[in-house]
């Protein structure tokens, strides 16, 4: 199976491979994925509706009992942005609670009836993440009624984290519910500097992990920084919605953004020219055959470690993510249907 691997590899990249030795400190490796979640729509209409102005890659999670909750996930959809039911859970502590709140005890009915009602008040919602929770997704028994019921809808979890003894993963165990984990949460501390401290955060997990998801609210605050930080995100970070991290999501590639010029002098004057080495790259349909990762650490058994071995990779994750997503950086399409 190891040398078939190679051979697949040989077969489909021998040409591309053999100018990969000149071109293989220049490649970058796949841009790391961030994934923003704002939380608790249907309260706040104009600090929604400035969420919704900004790229559509941005989730959203909606309240499902809210007093606008049907309003604002039609507008999210229509803004192109993904959609999670946020989605009440009891929390350990005392405080008030949201109508239909899940909580640990309840009948596989009454859990049914909820998310039904749930999906109802929140269209298009592809996912669902915890609203509090500390108590419901720490209680195996609860959350695997949860995860049996959400699996007949094909719902992805987020889980918020909100408590370190989460079940999430466990429950979701022998079901088709794919499960997601929030890595930073931006606006505890609600002031500027403080979100912007934790935007940074989530920026350096993505790069240090390679993905990570960041939950945030449609505070005055945590609106402002994002609308001064997304555009500064560094050129090898991409804003992505949460389903594009799931573990069966297809494999994406996604555009170089703005790349820094590189340099080159010539006797008359300097010529600048783009980054932008996409046409070294296989025919799409080749690449689409490879997974890098599995092709790295096949190779890597194989032959051992070595700046050759090492370029490989970076050249096919290079090649793996070089014309997609326009959904952070076209305009949104406007009505889908």
């Amino acid at each position: 199976m190891a040398w078939e691997i190679v051979v697949t590899l040989l077969k489909h990249l021998i040409h591309p491979v053999l100018g990969l030795l000149c071109l293989s400190f220049t490649l970058s490796a796949a841009p790391a994925r961030l994934a923003i979640v704002i939380d608790d729509f249907g309260y706040r209409k104009h600090n929604e509706e400035q969420i919704l102005k900004m790229p559509a890659a941005i989730s959203v999670a909606v309240l499902p009992n809210a007093p606008l909750s049907q309003e604002m996930a039609q507008k999210a959809y229509q803004s192109g942005h993904e959609i999670l039911i946020h989605m009440p859970m009891a929390p350990i502590s005392k405080q008030p609670l949201e109508r239909d709140t899940l909580r640990p005890g309840m009948s596989v009915e009454e859990i049914r009836r909820i998310i039904a009602q749930a999906i109802r008040n929140v269209p298009h919602a592809k996912g669902m993440n915890n609203h509090m929770g500390s108590a419901m997704t720490s209680d195996l028994g609860a959350m695997q009624l949860v995860m049996k019921t959400l699996s007949h809808y094909q719902l992805y979890f987020l889980d918020s984290v909100t408590i370190g003894s989460t079940k999430s993963s466990q429950a979701a165990e022998g079901t088709s519910v794919q499960v997601v984990k929030r890595k930073v949460f931006l606006d505890d501390d609600q002031s500027e500097a403080a979100v912007k401290k934790q935007f940074n955060l989530a920026v350096r997990m993505a790069q240090k992990n390679g993905s990570a998801i960041a939950i945030g609210h449609p505070h005055p605050s945590t609106i402002s920084v994002l609308q001064q930080m997304i555009p500064q995100l560094p050129p090898d970070v991409v804003l992505v919605p949460v389903s594009h991290l799931l573990p069966s999501a297809p494999h994406r590639t996604y555009p170089s953004r703005d790349p820094k010029p590189v340099e080159v002098e010539t006797p008359e004057k300097p010529v600048t020219i783009p980054v932008d080495l996409s046409h070294r790259c296989p025919a799409p349909e080749s690449i689409e055959k490879i997974n890098p990762q599995a092709t790295y650490s096949t190779i890597k058994n194989i032959f051992g470690t070595s700046p050759a071995i090492w370029s490989i990779y970076s050249y096919l994750a290079y090649c793996s993510v070089a014309p997609q997503i326009a959904a952070s950086s076209l305009p949104p399409t406007q009505n889908r249907r």
